[in-house]
């Protein structure tokens, strides 16, 4: 099934995301993973691409969307980035899904890495998603960014940037993660105004750590509300109380959501399937409204 059918069914998608087992670690341990969140049976589960083009992590990527479509039988979503990959890799990736059974595709630029050297076929996301668009027989989401893109000039750029791929072929948008519900809403209605009439996906991270969440702000620019900066002042040296604090925000984040008719909930799970059926458990009904 292509993500963007799961949307406009009169309830909001949720869905979550994975990212393979560092290079030293079994495949298999993403099972673990899989087996807790099949149980609050997400929508899709999309599976990030390794930073800069590691080709075992990015091996991995596809092993691990093919086990989510084929062994637990939920819709898979691969991410694929323009700095990993040359138009041929692009094509064997996409090979490579297509012969799994994996329909969907998320079409990113990618984080630049020092260890490698970024490849130069694919300047821009928008590129990467007419490569795949024009090659059919694949849902192609991309990223959007709420407070927009962190090299960006301005928010009319980057909106017209965003338009820019969906006019490529970009069914289905998933959010940047960030923490002030206003800022996602204002977002949402200037794209309708813009004419981005594709179903846009809220990206929820749950804050458990103080020092995880200021490295992940510093990395993708997004803000701290008033409201979370008192969290983290309170509760940042205490863990145990972090955890707590953090479910809670991403909770009432989440209610809040899906009370104002967001398309979708995307859950960075950051592989821990506790959490995620913490959060899942927590607004089990709402998602049935």
């Amino acid at each position: 099934m292509k993500i963007a059918e799961l949307f406009g069914k009169g309830r909001p998608v949720f869905s979550c995301e994975v990212f393979p087992p560092k290079k030293d670690t079994p495949i298999d341990s993403i099972y673990e993973t899989l087996d807790g969140l099949k149980d609050i049976r997400p929508d899709f589960i999309s599976v990030t691409y390794g930073a800069g083009g590691s080709s075992n992590v990015n091996h991995s990527t596809q092993e691990i969307a093919s086990i989510i479509k084929n062994k637990y039988h939920i819709p898979a979503m691969a991410h694929l980035t323009c700095v990993a990959c040359t138009k041929g890799e692009a094509t064997e990736v996409l090979a490579g899904l297509k012969a799994n059974g994996v329909e969907n595709v998320l079409a990113l630029r990618g984080d630049r890495s020092p260890d490698y050297p970024p490849k130069t076929d694919f300047l821009h996301a928008s590129d990467l998603v007419s490569f795949i668009h024009r090659r059919g027989d694949f849902g192609v989401s991309a990223a959007c960014y709420p407070e927009g893109h962190p090299e960006s000039p301005d928010l009319v750029s980057d909106i017209r940037h965003l338009k820019e791929k969906v006019d490529a072929g970009a069914q289905h948008l998933v959010s940047q993660l960030f923490f002030d519900n206003d800022d996602f809403l204002r977002f949402v209605e200037r794209c309708r105004i813009a004419g981005i009439n594709v179903p846009i996906e809220a990206g929820i991270m749950p804050v458990l750590k103080k020092s995880s969440i200021e490295r992940m702000v510093s990395m993708c620019g997004a803000s701290l509300p008033r409201k979370l900066t008192r969290i983290l002042a309170k509760y940042g040296d205490h863990p145990e109380a972090m955890r707590e604090a953090g479910l809670a925000y991403a909770i009432d984040q989440i209610t809040d959501l899906m009370a104002a008719g967001v398309d979708g909930i995307h859950l960075y799970t950051m592989n821990n399937p506790e959490v995620a059926k913490y959060i899942s458990s927590s607004i089990s009904t709402l998602r049935t409204l």
